[in-house]
Formats: structure tokens, sequence, C-alpha cells
């Protein structure tokens, strides 16, 4: 792959194109109000797409403006991935990566290779285990790190985010021990001889984020745009960060200004962040140029399924007497809602299980009336679980369902044995959402999952993982069809961040932001929608990332 955009001078850097240019040779397609439209070339100036042509135009009545190219490729509107961590996952591309290790052991040996091959930085961090992957099914614990690591410091955190796995240095110096109890939200699992295991879930994970450094200004901004550089490359032109904090916007404010961000953010300000209220005083924010905005908050509700944290209705098929966790009292969920709408802010709030979306949705009903703000399009993050007599609920209500498709691959073995089959008529139920007339923006939780917007297109049409399991699809009454997949990551991700205007199709006098891609997503086999590759990514007419696997 070929950056163009290096450090934080990047874009102020980048080589651009003459005032007006037009990408030909093409075959188009964007998704308009629901219908498909396929074109064959688009003009665009500076910024702005100027003309859309269905037909082939005549290059010789083109003067002075500049020709690109695309030799028959595919071109679509930049894709939006409405909810992942840039800053996680930029610093994944930095830590060890735990993604896909095999046993707990075989985590043990990819950390050791990772301390051979990077200099030390104190601590040991990294991410990406899941348990469900290993033949033990079972949590790692401390011992396992002692035995490699006893002076330094380690924290990796599960793959969803909502469990951290440490060892005996750690413990010490967060001062978590036998007689320490968990925050409200959180759990540190016990063996059975009452000590803490190394395995920390959710809230509780707050005890030892207080003792890791934290990072310099200069180290924010230089994550996050190596975390964008690297997205462009899949093919994002805009994602939703979900969940930051006052320094994290601070870093991506300082960004814009200097003109080095590779793709448009559009920022959910962290409830959890100790400035949060004063932020919310200030009121929404954007740049002029649209490639920075904040005008919305992340709280979450509840925990993860993988780590039994999502908060259900009934007990865990695979653990009896164990429901999960809320992360909130009623009370301060409630009071956290209504203040953020009061103050004018889209509310995003966390929700995986089914009790923690009904009460979402039961406080999401109760603010909205009181402050008349249904058009601030409230979202549910993740949606995961739903109790199928709530689901008319996000239509009613004008609540966005944020989902992840990949989630619904990834976890479909492990879903049901936390849930049973009886619930699964409520999860990944993006079909039922979508016959009740609710709106679905789609994303991938990066760093939780990959953020190729690819994998989430073929796991949205076809229910399947990468080899193509299960043969019909996993829930397969729940595909979405592709042109309601493509709309899914482009037009109505752009709806659910309130820039449906400005990004998400291909229309004139729309921002310029649009990718060529190898294959034409329209005609590919089903099962090989992953497998494309993303030749050249556009944002505000500027290109941003160019592969150089291919000669354009």
């Amino acid at each position: 792959m070929k950056r163009l955009a290096i450090g934080l001078i990047a874009l102020c850097c980048t080589p651009s194109w003459a005032e007006t240019a037009l990408i030909h040779n093409i075959q188009g397609y964007s998704v308009n109000n629901g219908q498909l439209q396929t074109f064959s070339a688009v003009k665009f100036t500076d910024d702005k797409i100027e003309q859309v042509y269905i037909d082939k135009p005549d290059l010789a009545l083109e003067k002075g403006v500049t020709m690109i190219d695309g030799k028959g490729k595919t071109l679509l509107p930049g894709l939006i991935d409405a909810h992942g961590h840039v800053l996680g996952y930029g610093q994944s591309l930095q830590r060890v990566d735990l993604v896909a290790t095999q046993s707990e052991l075989d985590a043990i040996s990819r950390a050791q290779s990772f301390v051979k091959q990077t200099p030390s930085q104190g601590w040991l961090l990294g991410r990406g285990w899941n348990q469900e992957l290993w033949d033990s099914k079972t949590f790692p614990t401390k011992t396992s790190l002692d035995k490699v690591f006893a002076d330094t410091p380690v924290a990796f955190g599960r793959v969803d985010g909502h469990a951290l796995w440490v060892n005996s240095k750690t413990l010490q110096l967060a001062g978590i021990t036998a007689a320490t109890k968990a925050p409200e939200g959180g759990e540190i699992i016990l063996d059975s001889q009452g000590q803490p295991t190394g395995v920390l879930i959710d809230n509780a994970m707050n005890l030892v984020y207080e003792v890791i450094p934290g990072m310099t200004a200069a180290q924010l901004e230089s994550t996050l745009v190596t975390a964008m550089e690297s997205l462009a490359s899949y093919g994002l032109t805009s994602v939703h960060d979900a969940g930051v904090s006052i320094d994290n916007i601070n870093a991506y404010q300082a960004l814009a200004k200097a003109n080095a961000m590779p793709i448009r953010i559009n920022a959910m300000l962290s409830v959890e962040d100790p400035q949060y209220a004063t932020y919310l005083a200030k009121g929404p924010f954007k740049t002029a140029d649209d490639m920075f905005k904040m005008d919305s908050v992340k709280i979450s509700a509840d925990g993860a399924l993988g780590s039994r944290g999502a908060s259900l209705l009934a007990d865990y098929s695979d653990q009896h007497g164990h429901k999960g966790l809320m992360l909130y009292s009623n009370d301060k969920l409630a009071e956290l809602i209504l203040e953020s709408m009061t103050a004018g802010f889209q509310v995003n709030t966390h929700a995986i299980g089914d009790n923690a979306n009904k009460v979402v949705l039961d406080n999401y009903q109760t603010a909205i009336a009181k402050t008349k703000s249904p058009t601030l399009r409230h979202r549910v993050e993740h949606a995961q679980i739903l109790e199928v007599s709530d689901i008319n609920r996000f239509a009613e209500l004008g609540v966005i369902a944020s989902i992840q498709a990949t989630h619904a691959t990834s976890d479909k073995n492990m879903a049901e044995n936390r849930l049973g089959k009886a619930r699964l008529a409520g999860a990944y139920a993006w079909r039922k959402l979508l016959n009740a007339n609710a709106r679905i923006a789609n994303g991938s939780d990066f760093p939780v999952e990959s953020p190729n917007p690819y994998f989430g297109l073929h796991a949205s049409v076809t229910r399947q993982d990468r080899d193509n399991q299960p043969l019909d699809g996993w829930l397969s009454a729940e595909k979405l069809t592709r042109i309601e997949a493509l709309d899914s990551f482009t037009l109505s991700a752009a709806y659910a961040g309130h820039q449906e205007t400005i990004i998400g199709s291909i229309e004139v006098g729309k921002k310029a932001d649009f990718i060529l891609v190898s294959d034409d997503y329209f005609e590919v086999e089903p099962e090989d929608i992953w497998r494309s590759k993303v030749i050249s990514t556009w944002v505000n007419g500027r290109l941003v990332y160019q592969n150089s696997q291919f000669d354009m």
C-alpha cells in the first residue's frame, strides 16, 4: 500500500488535481433515496461534484479540465463507517496484536515476539484476544503472564474492548487486591480462593486505565493520523468516532486546522470525560470544510456479549444466575440522556443486550418527549439483541439503529451459546428493523473488527463469515440486499450523522468523496464481495490514498 499522507503536515503537502477534474471510463454506482443510480463519469471542481454523466461524455468538449482515466473500474461514493474507534485503532497498529490467537499460550507467544522486535515502552499493551476462539473457552489468568512478564506491567484488552487481562504487576500498580470492591457496572473476576484472576470486566478496567501513562498531544495527533491513513486505504472517507475524550477532540481540531486530516471525522463526545458537561455547554462544533464535527455524545448502557457483560432480560443460557451488567443506574442513565438532548446534542447509546436496548428506548421515549428532539436522530449503537416487540419502537421514536454487520458473522456461534435459540429471533435483526421502517447505519466497531467495509458489505448480503459459512448464511432471513447494504455504508450512514446533504451519494453539489474499486460490487459473486480491493480514495476532491498495486 502507498500512503500519501505522512506526519502531521500530511495533506497540506499532498499534490492535488487542477481546479476542475473529470474522472471517466468508470462503472459508477450510487444509492440515492433507496434507488440505484448508475453513471459513467463525474466532474468535480475543488471539493464539489459539478456534473454526473449518465452516458459517456464527449471528452473533446471538456476544455481546461484534468482528465482521470478510471480504466473501467468501479466508482462508489466514499464509504462511511458509522461506528469505529479511531484512536483505539491507531493504538492497535502500534501495540501487541492478539487478534485470532488460538490459545492463552499463543497470545503469550505473540506478546513475547512483539517485545523482541519493539523497544521497551514501560508498559506492555495490546488488544484482540477472544477466549471464544480458544479450545478452553475460558478467560485467561494473570498466572501465564506472570511467568514471562513478572516485572513489566501488562494490560491486554479483549477484542470487544469490554474485558482486560492483566498480570500481577499491573494489579499491584492499580491497587487491586482480594479486598477491592468492583465499581458499579464492573466486575473483578476472582478465583476459587477469592483472589483476582487478572481479568477485569467493563467499569473495573478503569482501575487500570487510571495508572497507565497518558499520551502527549503530539503522540495523540500522530496516532490519529496513522489510523486515518490506514482507514483511507480501505475506502473509508468518513468515520463516526464513537466516544472520544476532550483531549482527543482537541487533537482533531489541531489536525483540522493544519489541514492534516486524510478523512472526515464525526466525533461523539464521551460522557465519561470529566469535562463532558463543560463541552455540552459550548454546543456542537464543525469545521468550515466539514472535515471534522462534534455534535453528538456517546453513552454506554451495558457491556458486551462475549464477556457476558451485555444486559439481558433473562439469564445467560451458558451462565445461569447471571444477566450481565448495566453500566449506570437507571436514574443516572436517564439524567445523562436528558442532559445531552437538552443541550441540543444527538445521543448515541451503546446497547447490546435486550434489557439494555429496552431501557435505552424507554429513556429515549421519555427524554425525546420532554426535549421535543426527534429531529436530532438519536441512535442506539449496536442494537444487537432486541426483544422482538421493541423493534417497531425504532421507527416510532425516529431512532437510528447503528449496526455492525461483521459482529453477526463473528459472533454467530458464541451468540447462540449465550442466548439460546429462542432469543435469536431478535438478534442482529437487520431485516426486521428495515421491514419496520427503521433506518440503519452500518459500521465495523474497529478495532473490535477489521475496518474493511467490504467485509461488512459481504456479511450484510450473505450473513456468512469469510469462509462463506454457514452455507445459506446465519439467520439468513435477516440478509440485506446489495442496494440496502451499500446504502447502509453510504447515504444512511451520512443521514445518521446529519450529513446526508453533503456526502453519502454521488450527486451534483455534494462533496467529491469517492473511491475506485477493483471489482464491480453489483456483479461479483456474493461470496467474493469481501475480496474487493480499493484502488484510490478521494476526499474533498483530493486524492488521499493510491494503491501501488494498481497502475492508474
